[in-house]
């Protein structure tokens, strides 16, 4: 198959709700596509998050799956980690994740689940929009009897609960632990606090009031300043702060100061290392982790393997490495022994124990790793010219990279869900990396004009 993709991206298809290819009769098409594809006699799971259109996406999709023959089983609103652990543990054929992530409420997107619960490669998704073309599957449209049903998944969130909770170590508890949880207003408003109750922590909940249009609004894992400070006012002992689908967590710690997916991985890294835990003595990150997490890891003779931006990346390397640790600075954080995506509410629990087992607080933890200053910026583009095609640009990156030296680097890429060329510097001078970006900035401008 061609793996040649138009609507799918590297986090399936997202965009402003209403506009193509975010509509509701791209999604039916993707329904019909989907249940031709996994099996017309099968069954796809569909969750979603808080958004107002998603309940206009659920019902085009639940619509085109039953327009093959195949079954819906819907579970309302459940973080995205939840949707792949129900498509596994139900059997399903499929599972679709009706949801923008971290992005504002105005955008909605659709990610989609194997059975095995992992994402769809490449190819997949490349056969999914030919079968979307239209009039390729009108002859295979199923009539009377053979059309589908749709069922509701009434237990799908206690199921996920009893999910999460089993990732916890018996043998700990959360008793003693004052815990802000900021859910975003998202998916995870109701599992999160409630498992971190149930383990026995007193929470404080924030952004647990979703209306439809305040997902991500201020709050999150993206805006984390509402737990910072709500963590400090209330003297808590550290605040945890999802995204909209709680497939991401960033953390506080009792002074207010963010710990991030890095920093996360580092802590992990070096207790399942400590208790050799931590397959093929590695972990997997993207090209956009800080330098300071694989110098901290190299110390502790723990390798750091790079991939591209983008979680779907972080697993397929570390399931063809048999790795069992992986993830973004972002706060995507992947453990394989306890689910097949990004969890944060997993990747919580995890530091949770951590600190209860060690008696640590989350900022003595967290100091292991040094971290160096990393700047980003983002150019806009009229058109995106292969980069071994720019050689002003490349020029302009290898002297950079000469003056860094080991101390640094540069990494140059195009932004893979909007018109800009992503530039980022790692250096200990901070002013300096501001003078380099803004000279890359201004050649890959000039050379980037439209002739």
């Amino acid at each position: 198959m061609a793996n040649e993709r138009r609507l799918f991206g590297t986090d399936g298809i997202r965009g402003p709700a209403g506009v193509p290819p975010m509509t509701p009769d791209i999604a039916l098409r993707l329904g019909m596509a989907v249940a031709a594809h996994f099996g017309r006699r099968g069954s796809v799971v569909i969750g979603k998050d808080t958004r107002l259109s998603g309940y206009m996406f659920e019902t085009a999709l639940a619509a085109g799956v039953c327009a093959m023959g195949a079954e819906v089983l819907l579970v309302g609103p459940l973080p995205t980690p939840g949707i792949a652990y129900i498509t596994r543990s139900m059997r399903a054929d499929a599972g679709v994740v009706i949801s923008a992530s971290h992005n504002p409420f105005a955008d909605n997107g659709i990610k989609l689940f194997a059975a095995d619960g992992f994402k769809l490669p490449d190819d997949v998704e490349a056969h999914l929009e030919q079968l979307m073309e239209p009039g390729a599957l009108d002859e295979r449209v199923a009539r009377g009897r053979d059309i589908g049903k749709a069922a509701r998944i009434d237990d799908a969130a206690g199921r996920y609960l009893t999910h999460l909770k089993h990732s916890f170590p018996s043998s700990l508890e959360l008793d003693g632990l004052k815990i802000v949880v900021d859910c975003a207003h998202g998916a995870a408003y109701k599992v999160a606090p409630t498992v971190l109750r149930e383990l026995g922590a007193t929470v404080i909940a924030i952004g647990a009031g979703p209306d439809g249009v305040n997902i991500n609004d201020a709050c999150g894992a993206v805006h984390p300043q509402a737990m910072c400070r709500a963590v400090v006012e209330h003297g808590a002992d550290l605040g945890i702060a999802l995204d909209g689908d709680a497939d991401r967590v960033v953390f506080s710690d009792a002074r207010g100061a963010v710990v991030d997916g890095d920093a996360i991985l580092a802590i992990c890294a070096l207790d399942m290392h400590a208790r050799q835990a931590l397959r093929g003595a590695a972990v997997v990150a993207t090209v956009m982790s800080n330098m300071g997490l694989a110098r901290c890891l190299a110390g502790h003779g723990i390798g750091v393997v790079r991939t591209p931006v983008g979680d779907r990346y972080v697993v397929e390397a570390m399931v063809q490495g048999a790795y069992n640790l992986g993830g973004e600075q972002s706060g995507h954080v992947v453990f394989l022994d306890h689910g097949t995506t990004g969890d944060g509410m997993v990747a919580a629990l995890q530091v949770l124990a951590i600190m209860q087992r060690s008696g640590r607080a989350l900022a003595d933890l967290a100091s292991v790793m040094t971290r160096y200053p990393q700047l980003l910026r983002a150019i806009p583009v009229a058109r995106k010219v292969p980069l071994d095609l720019l050689p002003q640009l490349g020029a302009a990156v290898r002297a950079a990279e000469a003056e860094l030296g080991d101390d640094g680097r540069v990494l140059v890429r195009y932004s893979g869900t909007e018109a800009s060329l992503r530039v980022m510097l790692e250096g200990p001078d901070l002013a300096r990396l501001e003078e380099l970006a803004g000279q890359l900035g201004d050649v890959a401008r000039q050379e980037l004009a439209e002739p």
